[in-house]
């Protein structure tokens, strides 16, 4: 199996909910505290459901009830725990063998529906999903005069290999 587009995909969300979240950080005393709030609380649905999918892909029993937390973790906080699930994410990503890649897990959802995917769907449901949610956010940010960061892949590839700019 070619997992390259899958990796740089969530390459990409890692990338993408670091630059966010360091935005939300940067902001949070330009933002009302409600408005605050509901963004962490975005951005927290995104790591929660992260957290879930990854229990699920590694046989693990997830503890969530829900797909956001009762309480509202601090943005520096929340920043730390998403990037060490994004590298939990991707080194299970790695260590997948293309005999797995597509056999299914069954599993249940927080609402308690049963739920059958493979470790592939699983994966590039956990990228787009988060795609989702940062666009939400991005848009509260600019409501609130706040630019967010520009989350295009062509930033990061060539933020990341400025010899690509080269002609």
């Amino acid at each position: 199996m070619n997992n390259h587009i899958l990796l740089e995909l969530l390459e990409y969300k890692s990338w993408a909910d670091q630059e966010l979240m360091h935005c939300l950080c940067e902001n949070q005393d330009r933002l009302e505290p409600e408005m605050l709030k509901k963004t962490v609380r975005l951005m927290n649905h995104i790591h929660v459901v992260d957290c879930i999918f990854a229990a699920h892909l590694t046989g693990q029993k997830q503890t969530f009830t829900s797909t956001n937390t009762d309480a509202t973790p601090e943005p520096e906080a929340l920043t730390w725990a998403m990037q060490e699930t994004n590298q939990a994410l991707l080194k299970n990503l790695q260590k997948l063998h293309e005999s797995e890649a597509l056999s299914r897990i069954h599993f249940q959802f927080t609402d308690g529906d049963p739920g059958c995917m493979n470790p592939t769907e699983m994966l590039l449901h956990v990228g787009v999903h988060s795609t989702y949610h940062r666009g939400q956010v991005s848009q509260m940010l600019k409501d609130a005069g706040i630019a967010p960061p520009r989350e295009l892949l062509t930033r990061k590839l060539h933020a990341q290999e400025p010899e690509r700019r080269k002609v």
